[in-house]
Parts: C-alpha cells; sequence; structure tokens
C-alpha cells in the first residue's frame, strides 16, 4: 500500500507553493492582514481560476471533483504563508451544501463559490461555544412563508467578506432538532460585524440575527444526515481544515526558527550549534511529524472511511493544538524573545497558533471526544 502523495498531489503542492512565493510572501501578509477586507479580492480571483475554490466541489457544479487530501495538500502550503483569505470559510459553506441540499440547492450555489464570485461562510458557534447539541441556540421559528430567525453567531470565519451564510439554527425542542439554511448578507434583520482576535491573518466575527425570515427552499434538508449528525459532521471538516492549515503554518514557524539559529551568534558561535537551541527545534519536528501523520489519515476517512473519521479528526485536533502551541512559544523564546517584537515574524506563527488552540474545540475538547468514541 502507498502511503505517500501521488504525483499529481505533489505537482499541485509545487504549483500552489510556487503562486504564494510570488504573491503572498509575509511582508504581503502583513499588508493583505491589514486591510478593511482581510484578504485580497484580486489574488481571490485567481485562486478561482486555479480551481482552488472549487477544489472539493463536483466537476459537474464547476469545480475540480477531488478530495479531501488535495485540499491538505492545499491548505497546508496556504498556512505556510499564513495566507489570509476565505478559502476555508467558503470551502466549508460548500461542503454543507454538496452534502445536505437537494440537487436543485447545489446547483443554485456551488458553481459561483467555485467561480469565486460568491464569498460563503459557516456559522454555527455561538457565546456558549459548546461543540454539541446544547450549542446551537439560535431559533427558528416557523412562520406562514417561511423561517424566522432570532438570536446570534460568533466566531464566524471571514463573516466581513462573506455575501452568504450557510446558518445552523434550533428547529425544535430535541436535542437533535438542529437545520441548515443559507442566509443572504443582505437580508432583513441581519446585521454583520467584524470582532477583534488575536490573529489578524483569521478574520472571525459576529451575526446578529433579529426576525431574519428565510424561504422554505433555502433550509438545507435533503440530507441522509438530518438534524444534529449534519452539523458535527461539518464540525469534523471545519477541525481537519484548521488542522492541516496548522501544519504548514507550524512547519513554515520551524523553518524560521532554524533560519534564524543558523545566522545569530552568541560567544562566538551560532546558536545553532548549542544543545539547548538544537533539542527543542528536533522536539518541533518529531511533533509536527506525529500531528501530520494523524491528519493525513483523518483527511483520508472523511471521503473513504467516514465512521472512523470523528476519532482520527479529534486526535490530530488535539494533539496540534498543544503542539502548535508550544512550537509557537518556542520560537519566541528562542529568538530571546525579540521574536515577539511586531518587526520579527515570529510573532505572526505564536499568534496563529494561538488562534488554531481554540477553534472548534481545544486539545480538552477533543481529548474528552476520543476517549468518548474509543469507549473509555
Amino acid at each position: 500500500m502507498n502511503f505517500g502523495f501521488t504525483e499529481e498531489q505533489e505537482i499541485f503542492r509545487a504549483e500552489v507553493r510556487k503562486f504564494l512565493d510570488a504573491n503572498a510572501p509575509l511582508e504581503e501578509v502583513r499588508r493583505i492582514m491589514e486591510t478593511p477586507e482581510g484578504y485580497s479580492p484580486e489574488l481571490w480571483k485567481e485562486m478561482a481560476s486555479m480551481g482552488w475554490l472549487g477544489l472539493l466541489v463536483p466537476e459537474e457544479m464547476g469545480g475540480a471533483g477531488l478530495g479531501w487530501v488535495d485540499l491538505t495538500v492545499l491548505l497546508g502550503e496556504c498556512g505556510r504563508s499564513l495566507f489570509p483569505s476565505p478559502l476555508i470559510a467558503s470551502t466549508l459553506a460548500a461542503l454543507a451544501i454538496q452534502e445536505n441540499g437537494s440537487e436543485e440547492q447545489r446547483a443554485r450555489w456551488l458553481p459561483g463559490i467555485a467561480d469565486g464570485s460568491s464569498v460563503f461562510s459557516l456559522a454555527v458557534l455561538e457565546a456558549n461555544d459548546v461543540l454539541g447539541p446544547d450549542g446551537i441556540r439560535l431559533a427558528g421559528a416557523e412562520s406562514a412563508d417561511g423561517i424566522v430567525l432570532r438570536g446570534e453567531k460568533l466566531f464566524v470565519p471571514d463573516a466581513c467578506a462573506a455575501n452568504c451564510f450557510v446558518v445552523a439554527y434550533r428547529s425544535g425542542e430535541r436535542p437533535e432538532d438542529v437545520s441548515l439554511a443559507v442566509v443572504d448578507r443582505e437580508v432583513e434583520g441581519l446585521q454583520v460585524e467584524d470582532t477583534p482576535g488575536i490573529d489578524a491573518t483569521k478574520r472571525m466575527g459576529r451575526l446578529e440575527l433579529d426576525g431574519v425570515r428565510i424561504s422554505p427552499d433555502r433550509v438545507l434538508a435533503d440530507t441522509a444526515r438530518p438534524g444534529w449528525s449534519a452539523v458535527e459532521r461539518l464540525l469534523d471538516h471545519a477541525a481537519a481544515a484548521v488542522t492541516a492549515e496548522a501544519i504548514g503554518a507550524a512547519e513554515g514557524g520551524h523553518a524560521l526558527i532554524v533560519q534564524y539559529a543558523n545566522q545569530r551568534t552568541q560567544f562566538g558561535s551560532l546558536i545553532g550549534r548549542f544543545q539547548g537551541v538544537k533539542h527543542p527545534l528536533a522536539e518541533m519536528y518529531v511533533d509536527i511529524e506525529s500531528f501530520k501523520s494523524l491528519l493525513y489519515y483523518a483527511a483520508w476517512c472523511l471521503d473513504e472511511s467516514p465512521e472512523e473519521a470523528p476519532l482520527y479528526v479529534s486526535m490530530a485536533k488535539a494533539y496540534a493544538s498543544d503542539a502548535f502551541t508550544r512550537i509557537g512559544i518556542d520560537g519566541i523564546e528562542l529568538h530571546g524573545a525579540l521574536g515577539y517584537t511586531w518587526e520579527y515574524d515570529a510573532q505572526l506563527f505564536l499568534k496563529r497558533s494561538k488562534w488554531v488552540k481554540s477553534v472548534y474545540g481545544g486539545s480538552d475538547h477533543h481529548y474528552e471526544r476520543v476517549a468518548s468514541l474509543g469507549g473509555l
């Protein structure tokens, strides 16, 4: 059995790297993250033309029709550059529509996601930050002409860049009574605001839904995974996507520290020769390779063995949440604390590691889930 990437996937990786090196060095990333949009619309169009935005969208809907392992290649390279874009948000929304929408709904929205003309995001989390059925409190009340939504959503990725949202809401009293609906940004009663966060390359926002009316044809109801199980699978997709980006970001941060250790001299010698520097760098490498292996298998499971996916997604996300944070902190320390100053890029990787640690469940949540899924 071949556990490596295919030749086509390695070629794809090289092309992604070439594009990002040319268009998104860290100097450009710093510029983009300070813009009002938080991403580059020009680069977004180029990403669409290269098929990145529709990587998982079926070919008949305008996408590339590839799988999760291919997506991990793309996200890993984007993470290595800390590239700011709504790529994960839009991909998650596309997956929600693809897996839970009717054929008509898929034809209505997926082509626009694939060609970049529509920017979607996924709105699931709320103020309680509970990753379970009890965490969905946004109320959906039936009316004569559809559903009326009242409540709020927090931690919505790239909310201010999106013009459409896939929103999870409560459709009944039972824990499993959860539904998904597509909500346009311009609908009456919806307010979108940017919220401050530790990582400026990862914009998050808040949605306030005050009597938002949606017609029945916007409810994603044609699914083999009704209710909470559909949302739970989306959260697995989200955790896997974030961890895939974390692989590249951790590798990029590690490479930055190695470069510094091979340039900085102390007591007449390069600091990379000291055991106090070499050993932490070696431990970082082992950690990255460990959660990388877990994530690659989880990505394969999402397509080929869905019943195994929750366990391995949680294993990968739990390990990455702790390991990447240690790498970020050690990177600052090995820079002699200068790495936390704005002029040094090491602080950007630390901030990304802190963002990864908490989004879509921290290590405590996922280790507990691993224990539960393992029968403990």
